[in-house]
């Protein structure tokens, strides 16, 4: 694995082609590397779940970092920004709820069991704060009915809002994980492109959920 210093990192994950791909299969290998340690902060190491989080939250984890790759202003290590970053999502990860027995098309219809959406914060909002994450929310959810296609809007929510780990997604779909991938980071940027057109940046919307 080559060394990388913060503006190689960056450079290369916008380039194209050969370049971008050698990025994220090191980013990807530094993420297996230490995630565990992190983990098993919250996991036991002999809990059979372990690999397949690692896995998927190493999958999330390239997924932000690409979406959010022009926000990282340098003032940490990038390794140590995209850590960061996993350790979060590895955390939201852990207070979903169990996804076995739920299929596809429960939740794509809403009848799915309340969960809470991994990215609405854990923290109790206050009443200005809750009915602004109402209208995000609406607001939110209009865009995803205009902008993406069905199945962008079935990936979506079965990752993004139940919890879906990306392999068990792409297995349901009769997908693999790159083809997943791929149709995840095409969907945020669509909803971050309408997003910005209303006028409503994505780290806005995050930051409104305590995200």
């Amino acid at each position: 694995m080559p060394e990388r210093n913060n503006q190689t990192w960056v450079r290369d994950l916008q380039s194209t082609d050969t370049e971008r791909e050698n990025a994220l299969a090191d980013l990807h290998a530094t993420l297996l590397r230490v995630l565990p340690s992190a983990v098993t902060r919250w996991l036991s190491p002999d809990d059979p779940a372990l690999e397949t989080l690692v896995e998927d939250v190493a999958q999330e984890t390239l997924l932000r970092v690409m979406d959010k790759l022009n926000t990282f202003e340098g003032r940490s290590q990038f390794t140590t920004w995209v850590y960061k970053i996993a350790v979060r999502i590895a955390l939201t990860e852990l207070r979903r709820e169990r996804w076995k027995d739920v299929s596809l098309d429960e939740m794509t219809d809403g009848r799915a069991r309340e969960t809470e959406p991994g990215f609405v914060s854990t923290r109790e909002p206050g009443p200005e704060s809750a009915s602004e994450q109402r209208d995000a929310l609406r607001l939110l959810q209009r865009i995803v009915s205009d902008e993406l296609t069905g199945k962008q809007r079935q990936a979506m929510n079965a990752i993004g809002v139940q919890g879906l780990p990306l392999e068990e997604v792409a297995r349901r779909m009769g997908a693999n994980r790159n083809a997943l991938y791929k149709l995840m980071h095409d969907a945020r940027l669509r909803l971050k492109s309408r997003l910005d057109q209303e006028g409503l940046p994505i780290e806005d919307l995050l930051a409104m959920f305590g995200l």
